[in-house]
């Protein structure tokens, strides 16, 4: 018997987007088995751990479409942790109206939803949920993103990263749209002064170097970066340690558009020399008015 490759669970909500992370990890050189009832994880593991290089790398979907045998799903995975330090449980989700707008536009029933309403279903899938959303490693929410937008995702979390132990995505957004719900730590760039209020800045970006310049040289930003940079060290390496491997830092403005893209791209930077740690930035409202 030679050692297992890595094993990766993927669940979460209907509508959500399970299908598109699959095909995702598919095109990545994944195996991919859909459907799967949670007690079959366990033989599968041990299929994967006699195949050895043969199957380096297994995703399995498993969601409610196993009825009964799905409320099983929490139990097997922490069993299967225990003796196995390369499986992770990747959670997809979705705020309630979005995916009842899903479900409407290709006119399908929720598979819970039996007699009652779309959003009946949604309700009960959430509790059956619950706890392996809880324990997941990476929680993805698709709420604001096309199929397309959520491929890249998936493919830019779980692509070859060399030594990379951990991921870290930092997010810019504008508190006007909302916290990002996936976010572990979050930090407020309100505190400096607002580029928007600059007639020559407005229509700018933080991207730009005129609005990163106005940003990184204001009072207080550059000792608020070297502070935040260092305390943010110990935390990445400590999950790192404790086999957390991914995280999301978001970095917040009022609208998302300049102070939070320019300290993101300045934090990125600089936490991109934490070994083992890999880094990608995102703008979650750069396109917003």
């Amino acid at each position: 018997m030679t050692d297992a490759g890595e094993m990766l669970i993927v669940t979460g909500m209907s509508g959500a987007g399970r299908s598109t992370a699959a095909n995702a990890l598919e095109d990545l050189g994944w195996y991919v088995v859909d459907n799967l009832p949670p007690q079959m994880l366990k033989p599968l593991l041990e299929l994967t751990q006699y195949a050895g290089s043969a199957l380096p790398k297994v995703a399995v979907v498993v969601d409610v479409r196993g009825g009964d045998l799905f409320t099983e799903l929490p139990d097997v995975t922490r069993a299967l942790r225990d003796a196995r330090q390369q499986l992770r449980v990747v959670f997809l989700d979705a705020s309630d109206d979005v995916l009842v707008r899903r479900f409407e536009a290709v006119r399908r029933p929720h598979p819970l939803q039996d007699e009652g309403t779309i959003l009946d279903g949604i309700r009960l899938e959430r509790e059956w949920l619950a706890a392996i959303r809880e324990s997941a490693d990476v929680v993805i929410d698709t709420s604001a993103f096309n199929i397309h937008q959520l491929a890249t995702t998936v493919v830019d979390m779980f692509s070859e990263q060399g030594a990379a132990r951990h991921s870290l995505t930092i997010v810019s957004f504008g508190f006007k749209y909302g916290l990002p719900p996936d976010a572990d730590l979050v930090a407020d760039m309100r505190f400096l002064p607002n580029p928007f209020w600059v007639e020559e800045l407005r229509p700018l970006t933080g991207e730009d170097d005129a609005v990163r310049a106005y940003v990184l040289e204001a009072p207080g930003a550059q000792e608020f970066i070297d502070a935040y940079e260092r305390a943010l060290r110990p935390v990445l390496e400590g999950y790192q340690r404790e086999n957390k491997r991914h995280s999301v830092l978001a970095i917040g403005c009022t609208g998302g558009k300049h102070r939070s893209v320019a300290v993101a791209r300045e934090l990125a930077q600089r936490l991109t020399t934490i070994p083992g740690v890999a880094v990608r930035v995102a703008h979650r409202d750069l396109g917003h008015e």
